[in-house]
């Protein structure tokens, strides 16, 4: 799959791509400086220097520190979600009594977007009724239920509804990318191409990796298959680490061994069979900051 009927005779290509990986201790030592209780939504220039601050003895940058902070809000998110369930009449309660949504969060300590929906979910609305109304909060919401959903997502980095901007930037990457295997005389296959093609011969996409790689290919000695571009730090986090090796396997089962390219580098403990592990090093990223 992937591969189109006629195409250009493979060429073995061999290059060695160095890497920085971030050392196990440090990332363990850096969990416990990255997260602050209460507290989902972007930072504020403060708290983002004091977390750099912190982490500059540790030899990991602020983008590092963030990407993992973010890695572990949406690890306590999905491991916590059952338990704030539980809570939701207590949040309805205390909502109608006054308490806005980011009160809950930051006494409750679970993210502001999540426990509104537990409300929603409390007065007996459906998932179907709570989805259409969060699309359209000022159609379907009171104006205070409206209000505090804006709000709740404009402090929740982890359930929010709008990620645009994340996704301009993961599409940014993936140029910046191309053009390395561009500048390589790299041949491949790009995601929206095997996307328009999956949907047309089975009516949806099934295995798209960033770039299907049409040569034959070693990146530091191990074959490459296929090639996927993260736009974040790959945190050995436990709920991180076991959605992208669901995802990784499905294209190892079609394609064989492949790479994933890490914008803000990698934890060395983070090994995933088949999957070459690999940073920005080589990388010209200057387009990432000409926005």
């Amino acid at each position: 799959m992937g591969f189109p009927d006629e195409f250009e005779p493979p060429n073995e290509v061999s290059i060695q791509w160095n890497t920085k990986p971030v050392k196990q201790r440090t990332e363990r030592q850096a969990c416990d400086l990255v997260m602050i209780p209460g507290e989902w939504g972007f930072l504020d220039d403060e708290a983002v220097d004091g977390i750099g601050e912190r982490l500059e003895k540790h030899n990991m940058s602020v983008d590092q520190g963030l990407s993992l902070r973010k890695a572990l809000m949406q690890e306590k998110a999905v491991y916590g979600h059952y338990k704030m369930m539980n809570k939701s009449n207590t949040f309805l309660k205390r909502y109608e009594n006054g308490e806005s949504v980011l009160q809950l969060s930051r006494r409750f300590d679970f993210p502001p977007v999540a426990i509104f929906r537990a409300i929603l979910t409390a007065r007996g609305w459906s998932k179907v009724k709570i989805r259409d109304s969060l699309r359209a909060p000022d159609k379907r919401l009171t104006k205070r239920d409206a209000d505090e959903f804006r709000e709740a997502e404009e402090k929740d980095r982890v359930t929010n509804v709008d990620q645009g901007e994340t996704a301009v930037r993961a599409d940014l990457f993936e140029v910046v990318l191309g053009n390395y295997l561009d500048t390589l005389g790299i041949k491949y296959r790009r995601q929206e191409e095997l996307l328009k093609e999956q949907q047309k011969e089975h009516g949806r996409p099934l295995n798209t990796p960033d770039f299907l790689i049409m040569d034959d290919l070693k990146i530091n000695g191990k074959s490459v298959a296929w090639i996927d571009a993260k736009n974040f730090y790959g945190a050995n986090v436990s709920f991180a680490k076991k959605k992208t090796k669901k995802q990784m396997n499905r294209y190892i089962d079609e394609w064989g061994a492949g790479a994933i390219v890490y914008r803000h580098g990698f934890c060395e403990g983070m090994k995933i069979p088949g999957v070459l592990m690999l940073d920005e090093t080589p990388l010209d990223i200057t387009i990432m900051y000409d926005e």
